[in-house]
Formats: structure tokens, sequence, C-alpha cells
């Protein structure tokens, strides 16, 4: 089973910006970031197919963030733009049974640890 690690993040101000990256120990479908606040559920973010070339976003984040991915590579990333308090989370990478999934939890059967992403105002 394919391993999943997450990296990047930290502490940002509003306003800023962040990429998380998502290195993959192998081959995967497709690939999505989820976010969990503290006391809320997990949450989709953003999926990207197969091959990259179909995305979708969550509406709170869509035209702030931007879902790609590097196959060669095993990559995935989250580039977060114009970050708002409300953005913070503990961010997941997760792999999809499908090749083009969406944003139901049940379709990704293997997670990242999580990476923390923490916006100041």
């Amino acid at each position: 089973q394919v391993q999943l690690e997450e990296s990047g993040g930290g502490l940002v101000q509003a306003g800023g910006s962040t990429r998380l990256s998502c290195a993959a120990s192998g081959r995967t479908r497709a690939m999505g970031w989820f976010r969990q606040a503290p006391g809320k559920e997990r949450e989709y973010v953003a999926v990207i197919n197969w091959y990259g070339g179909r995305t979708n976003y969550a509406d709170s984040v869509k035209g702030r963030f931007t879902i790609s991915r590097d196959n060669a590579k095993n990559m995935v990333y989250l580039e977060m733009n114009s970050l708002k308090p409300e953005d913070t989370a503990v961010y997941y990478c997760a792999a999809s049974r499908r090749f083009d999934s969406g944003s139901a939890l049940n379709d990704y059967d293997v997670w990242g640890q999580g990476t923390q992403v923490t916006v100041s105002s």
C-alpha cells in the first residue's frame, strides 16, 4: 500500500501564501487534500484526477488554492494564496481508490499524517 507524507505549512500571515507538498511512496490514482480544524470535522479541500487533467475545489477555497501533481516524482501539491485565519487547520493529503474522484471521504483509503497550517490575523 502506498504511503503519503505531507510537508510545508507552518505559520503564515493573513493574505500570505504557502505551498504544501505530499510525497507518495508509489504511483497513485486521484489525490485529494482535506483539512481539519480544532473541534470540527475533516472537510474536503481539493482533488486532482490521476493524470492531472481535472481538478475540483471546495467553494471556500476556490480561486485561492491550486492543486497540482507531478506523476514522474509521485508528488502532489497544494498552492495556497490569500490565506485567511479560517484556513487554519491540519491539512491531509489522501489517495483515492478511483482514478477520478470527488469530495467523499470514503473514496480515499490512504491518508498522510497531516501538516499544520496556522494563519495569523
